[in-house]
């Protein structure tokens, strides 16, 4: 099997071998490369201990020499060069207390997490494959090399791995790793939440994100995410819904595009349904739901170790996802002041998601209605109406400049006059704002 390997891996597979030592291009590029995918790294393992690597390349940094691991620049490009090992006793279920460096292709293999993963390529002598990865990826299959109970007692995260592979490939996980899976998966706990956070979110902006459900069905949830085990388990018993709150869920994530903080907006637009809900003549009813889910999606995406600025964004999508008005320019002109620009588009996505996976009912009654704001809102927007008091054509300074007092007054002031430019965007024109009359009216 010939592979096309970028001129520099082969440059370096050179350098390593003509020092007298072996070297291939190793993992998920090797994996990728055979699926025609193409790889977004080349790895690159080697009998040649680091200290030796450091000096046959002339820029190199140590991305984690203790476990053999050196990084050569080429060409505006990082390569890691990691050293044949034999991992120590994993005592905490997270990473090895020691490696040991071996000058054994085989064994290095052997320590890997997944068949798939375990392959080895040279240019000169092809594919090394010693545990069935190239007939498991023709099978659409992911299975633990050797004992599955031995890899996820050493990292516990290798099952969030698994899941996340089989999100991304479209694979299913072999029976017998599937069900070391559903045996190990409390050990889950071991592992750092920035280690899982950071799986979690590879599966969500995958082309599968609905995978999520496999993480669910084999404990994995549990663990880390017990909320949505929670979800998948409250029905929904009103005409607007067919599916429980999970399986509702899991259809908008497959809704909506696969960047990080539409998924997760997807994930957890409905969490406040956990605790809004309540039944009247057989009926159940969330009321008030929105605004729950955007103070819970907060404090599970704190507990997540995610950024601010993500959190932000979720936070306001969760909020405004059931935004329920009478559709008119000025509606939509503070619809888009309170949401934002830069979020506006992105609720739109999730609104038709959140739609698209309701009741053929609810989609009857309500299409008209979403497909109303899309239009409204395409009017407003290109016209430019201004939505906030940053976009009014006055600012403070000419405010005071006209009289008006500083402090409270002028930000008092200011809301007035946006209040009249959402009702009616022609009159967001500087002369017009200072107008006497007006001014009068605010003061």
């Amino acid at each position: 099997m010939q592979i096309n390997i970028p001129s520099d891996v082969k440059r370096i597979i050179d350098r390593i071998e003509d020092a007298g030592y072996e070297a291939y291009a190793v993992g998920g590029c090797v994996r990728d490369a055979l699926l025609l995918n193409k790889p977004h790294d080349w790895d690159i393992t080697t009998s040649a201990p680091p200290l030796k690597v450091k000096e046959l390349f002339d820029r190199t940094f140590d991305t984690g020499l203790q476990h053999g691991t050196v990084t050569v620049l080429m060409s505006g490009n990082n390569y890691e060069v990691t050293t044949y090992r034999i991992d120590g006793a994993y005592s905490d279920g997270r990473h090895p207390e020691n490696v040991i460096f071996t000058r054994s292709l085989e064994e290095d293999l052997a320590r890997r997490d997944f068949t798939i993963n375990a392959m080895a390529y040279h240019p000169e002598r092809g594919l090394v494959d010693l545990f069935g990865g190239r007939e498991d990826l023709a099978a659409g299959i992911i299975r633990c090399v050797g004992d599955p109970k031995e890899r996820f007692t050493e990292d516990a995260l290798r099952m969030m791995r698994a899941v996340r592979f089989s999100a991304r490939l479209g694979f299913e996980i072999e029976q017998g790793t599937a069900d070391a899976v559903r045996e190990l998966y409390s050990r889950l706990s071991m592992v750092s939440q920035e280690r899982i956070t950071d799986e979690l979110v590879k599966l969500l902006i995958s082309e599968r994100p609905a995978k999520i459900k496999s993480a669910y069905e084999l404990g994995l949830t549990s663990v880390f995410f017990p909320e949505f085990d929670e979800m998948m388990a409250c029905t929904q018993k009103t005409v607007y819904h067919s599916y429980t709150v999970g399986e509702h869920t899991l259809k908008v994530l497959e809704g909506v595009p696969g960047e990080k903080y539409k998924r997760l907006a997807a994930l957890l637009h409905d969490v406040g349904k956990l605790y809004t809900k309540t039944i009247k003549e057989g009926v159940e009813h969330f009321y008030g739901h929105a605004a729950v889910s955007a103070e819970r999606s907060e404090q599970i995406l704190k507990r997540f170790k995610l950024d601010n600025e993500t959190i932000r964004r979720v936070k306001i999508l969760a909020k405004y996802h059931d935004a329920r008005f009478e559709v008119t320019e000025e509606n939509v002109r503070r619809l888009i002041g309170k949401v934002g620009r830069d979020l506006m588009p992105a609720l739109l996505e999730l609104m038709d998601a959140d739609l698209s996976g309701k009741s053929e009912y609810a989609i009857k009654t309500a299409v008209a209605h979403l497909q109303s704001l899309h239009e409204v809102y395409d009017i407003v927007s290109k016209r430019g109406d201004a939505v906030c008091i940053a976009e009014l054509d006055i600012t403070g300074d000419d405010l005071m400049a006209a009289g008006v007092p500083g402090g409270k007054a002028v930000g008092e002031c200011l809301g007035k006059l946006l209040e009249l430019v959402l009702k009616d965007p022609t009159l967001n024109k500087k002369d017009i704002l200072l107008e006497k009359s007006i001014l009068q009216k605010m003061l």
